[in-house]
Formats: structure tokens, sequence, C-alpha cells
């Protein structure tokens, strides 16, 4: 089994991600070493989807380790992480008469472990919060540092609360049954990994990339090559994510939090601008990544050369729904609910080179350039 120990500064505390093939059915198990005897009740938050398929496991493994449980179903996909979802969990978790030291467990990708993580937050001002993620995306990303929310018409995860879980369990085992749009979208946040960290993650990336479209996908997860790529870029963000927690706005460097978010701006205004219906989270990124690639290149920051590297290997995790048909200014417009706004204006996580990245206001780049790069690259 591969152990990443998560330690946090500010908020003081420390939880183990966990990753083995066919850990899934010992979730219970582990959960209950982890809380202690003091956890009696367990709410498992999850999708219709995810939970036909690992319900049995994940349930009966709580019950048999000493868990009341009980299930709450959302809808599937990113439109479904709303105030009204979040409300509905919430009634729940008051009905089940969950007290503080029992435990949310969050059974499913990157909207499901947002979702229960911020409910889980809330609710009693903070009860425990347990991350079974089943996407690749939410794997290596959002179930590692803490960030919980939800979207509003407004922007994407604008309401919302740093909140750690206690402990993470991850199944690569469990990828088999993932469709392939997911597949790509992960591979694509995956990229945005590498990218902004170095020459060594970014060409282990490249290298599982292309180990996945030309071997056998049950085969190559099953592997402890797989587990170790899952471990290495967790380990990243969580490093990343321990010199700043809360994502400091005054932190500029390349040690802020705000790297992360490399792609992540025009990712964001493209799912705003489609209702978050459209687009997989990580195929966003995956286009936000050869924005922010060739606005580096406008700027003189980048070379043409990594430019085309990034946008040869974002398009080597997969086909991307197209974008041609949404409107540019609709997408502009987007930028100024995004969360990375700071003292009025926008900051822009650009790329030097591979494992370089560099933090831009938005007024020295200029609106005009900004806006000419959403063109080019929406109808490219």
């Amino acid at each position: 089994m591969k152990i990443v120990r998560i330690e946090t500064i500010q908020q003081a505390s420390k939880y183990d991600v966990r990753i083995e093939s066919g850990l899934i059915g010992g979730a219970g198990k582990l959960i209950r070493k982890s809380l202690g005897r003091d956890a009696q009740k367990a709410v498992v938050v999850s999708n219709k989807k995810v939970f036909s398929l690992y319900s049995e496991a994940v349930v009966s493994g709580l019950r048999r380790n000493g868990f009341e449980t009980s299930i709450h179903l959302i809808g599937d996909g990113e439109r479904y992480k709303n105030f009204a979802s979040l409300n509905k969990i919430l009634e729940h978790l008051a009905v089940s008469s969950l007290a503080r030291t029992d435990v949310v467990v969050g059974l499913g990708g990157g909207v499901v472990g947002d979702i229960a993580g911020f409910a889980a937050s809330v609710y009693l001002r903070g009860v425990q919060f347990v991350q079974i993620p089943t996407t690749l995306l939410s794997m290596i990303d959002s179930s590692v540092g803490g960030k919980t929310g939800i979207n509003t018409l407004f922007g994407k995860n604008l309401i919302g609360s740093f909140y750690q879980p206690s402990l993470v369990v991850i199944d690569p085992k469990v990828l088999e049954t993932l469709p392939k749009r997911e597949f790509t979208a992960g591979l694509c946040e995956a990229v945005k990994h590498g990218a902004i960290s170095g020459q060594p993650l970014f060409q282990e990336t490249v290298s599982i990339i292309d180990d996945l479209s030309n071997a056998e996908h049950s085969k190559l997860l099953q592997t402890k090559g797989f587990e170790s790529f899952l471990a290495r870029h967790i380990v990243f963000k969580a490093d990343i994510v321990k010199h700043d927690e809360l994502e400091s706005s005054r932190k500029t460097n390349a040690k802020s939090r705000k790297i992360l978010n490399f792609g992540h701006t025009f990712a964001h205004a493209l799912e705003k601008a489609t209702k978050y219906r459209y687009l997989r989270h990580g195929e966003a990124v995956g286009y936000g990544i050869i924005f922010a690639a060739e606005l580096s290149k406008k700027l003189g920051l980048l070379d043409a050369k990594v430019v085309n590297l990034l946008r040869d290997v974002v398009h080597r995790c997969g086909d991307l729904p197209s974008i041609k048909d949404i409107d540019p200014e609709t997408v502009h417009g987007s930028f100024k609910f995004d969360k990375k706004n700071t003292g009025g204006s926008l900051q822009w996580v650009l790329l030097r080179r591979i494992g370089q990245p560099v933090i831009v206001p938005h007024e020295k780049i200029g609106d005009e350039l900004v806006r000419q790069t959403v063109k080019e690259i929406i109808s490219a």
C-alpha cells in the first residue's frame, strides 16, 4: 500500500491518503481505525451511477465495522454542485442526527467530494469527513488539499470552505469502470500538475498517457507503477498546499497555492459560459492549459516549442468536445467572477517553462490581448 501523509499548518491537521488496488473493499475498516470508536454514524454521499457500482463494498464495510450507515444520492454532474443539493444533504445529516464525532463519506468524483466536504464543514460547524474518490481527477487533485464548495450563477466554487478530510481512500481498480471522457478529464489535470511541477513529473505523466493509449487499461491500473504515479501527483499537490493552505492573496511566488490554478481561469469561464452542462471539468482544464500557454507565448514568457508540446500532450489525453459554438464574449465576461480576483485585478497563472509557473496581474497583460486569445482558442 502507498501511503501519503498530508500535513497542514494553519488547520494543524494530519491525515493519510492510502492507495492500493482493491482497497475499496477495506474502506470501512480503514475508516474505523482512523476515526476510533467515538464515530457511531456514517452518511455516504454519492451519485446513482457510482453508488450502483460500489455501494455494496463501501456500505457493507462500514456496517461490518459498527457504523450505523445511511445514504444520500445527488445528481451526476457539475450542475448539481449547487445550493439545492447542498441543502438536501444538510437536511439528511440533520434527520440522521449526525453528531460531531460521526462522519460524512464522499463516494464519487470531484463533484461529490466538493459538496459532501462542504456539507461536512458547515454542519454543526464541522463533522468528520472521509473521501473515497472514484475518478482519476478526484484521486490526484480534488480529494487532496481541503478545498470544498459549490457552483452558483456567479461562478464556479465561489461559495465554499477550506476543510481537510480525516482520511482519503484511493483504489485505482475502480478506474476500470471510468468512462473514457472522465479518463481524458483526469489526464488533462495530470498534465497541469506536470507542467507546473517540472520535467520529472511531466515526463512521467506523458509516459502514462502513452501507456494508457497503447495498453489494456485494467492491467496498467493495477500495477505498482500506476499507484506510484498517483502518489507522486498527490505528493506534489500536498507540498504546495502545506506551504499555502488557505491560498493567501498576498502570496504570488511559485510556492503560492494559486499555481495549482494553471489553466483553470479559462476552464472555469468555459464551464460557467456553458452552465456547467457541456464540458467535464478536466476537459475544460485541457483547453485552459492551451489558453494559458498561448497567452504566455504572446507575453514573451514561453517558447513556442513548449506551447506546441503542451497542446500536443493535451490532445493525446483524448478527444475534447468542440468549443467553437461557445460565445467568446460570454467567456471573456466570466473572468470577472474568478476567485483569483485580488484587489480588483485577476491573477493569471502562466508559464515561463515546464516547472516554472508565474503569476501575472491582468493589468500587466491588457484586456485586448486576453480577449484576442480567447477568440483564437475558441475558433481554433
